[in-house]
């Protein structure tokens, strides 16, 4: 991978068999519009290769275990999910990280798991939905765990669930509704001060921030006008809140990332494997193509870093070693996903 982009793909989830086994049990066969993919740690390392990324940092997506209604049920699929990032990230350290999974709406739950998580398992870090059962982060009652998450430091990645009300037939939540839930989330959190008053917490918005870099201002008109604040500061907790590209960095919405974003706030993300490999580089090839080298480089890893030490500097990993024919099949797709790119763009010949 020497010659590769040493990405850090700070969205990247995994299905182990055992939350499978646990959606089905439940009957759940899709999630956000999308059937549960298929899911391996090699095939995980094998579409990193492609897409040249170095380290993963892996989360479990929606429903997380907001699916089971017990509490008890929840707490413990959480503990064992963790368990097993934990042992997956031992035997892969340089290529696997993980986020924990905490059993969210149960704030007293999570709040002990995200402790135990944090400072015995590891974890590089918390995941949790934008909305849990219709409560969005950021309402009252969450303080017990953004206190734990503050003393950590944490880094929060925050990722969309399909909303509290029905599906509107022909569009799948993927496509739309998961950009307005992440926006709610952040929404609440800057309103009601969450990000203020646990200033150690780095929440990571998925996909862009939603909507918010492109409705930042019209959200800071609306907060400050609800609260007397000054526009200005509201816009300023917006821009602090981390961005990853995942499905995001198209000609149209990396401009506006680019131009709200504060500076070493933009992470690479792939959503693989719920969004397929051709897809994770179809936006790469937009990221490649999209930016200038200093930007592609903290973008691609360097950001990453500051926010996840452990993974800075240090040898890149020996490649996996494949086949030649596997390595000429690869560079194919690289290639034919960067022509596909090229010629989708409005405007191009």
């Amino acid at each position: 991978m020497t010659d590769a982009p040493r990405r850090i793909d700070v969205h990247q989830h995994l299905v182990p068999a055992l939350y499978r086994d646990a959606l089905a049990r439940a009957g759940i066969v899709e999630a956000g519009g999308r059937a549960v993919p298929d899911w391996s740690p090699e095939a995980a390392l094998e579409a990193m290769d492609l897409l040249g990324t170095e380290t993963a940092i892996l989360s479990v997506s929606t429903p997380g275990t907001g699916f089971l209604t017990d509490p008890d049920e929840a707490a413990g699929l959480a503990r064992r999910l963790n368990d097993h990032c934990a042992g997956l990230s031992a035997g892969h350290p340089a290529r696997l990280g993980w986020f924990a999974t905490l059993p969210m709406p149960d704030v007293a739950a999570s709040a002990r798991e995200a402790e135990r998580a944090l400072a015995e398992l590891g974890a590089d870090g918390v995941v949790l939905l934008a909305n849990n059962r219709g409560g969005y982060l950021g309402a009252e009652g969450q303080d017990a765990l953004w206190r734990v998450l503050d003393a950590h430091g944490a880094v929060v990645f925050v990722h969309p669930a399909e909303l509290p009300a029905p599906a509107v037939d022909g569009i799948p939540p993927f496509a739309a509704d998961f950009l307005l839930d992440t926006t709610r989330a952040a929404y609440l959190l800057v309103r009601n001060g969450v990000p203020g008053r646990y200033p150690n917490i780095r929440f990571v918005l998925s996909h862009g921030g939603g909507f918010v870099p492109y409705a930042s201002h019209r959200m800071a008109v609306a907060i400050a006008s609800d609260l007397g604040r000054s526009p200005g500061d509201v816009l300023e907790d917006f821009r602090g809140f981390y961005f990853d590209t995942a499905l995001s960095s198209s000609p149209a919405a990396l401009p506006t990332l680019l131009a709200f974003a504060r500076p070493g706030h933009i992470l690479f993300g792939s959503d693989w494997p719920f969004a397929p490999a051709a897809a994770g580089q179809y936006f790469a090839s937009g990221l490649d193509s999209g930016v200038d080298p200093g930007t592609l480089t903290a973008v691609n890893r360097t950001n990453a870093e500051a926010l996840f030490p452990r993974l800075a500097g240090g040898t890149p990993p020996a490649p996996t070693p494949r086949p030649l024919t596997a390595r000429l099949r690869q560079s194919a797709r690289r290639a034919g996903a960067r022509l596909v790119f090229k010629l989708v763009q409005p405007g191009t010949d």
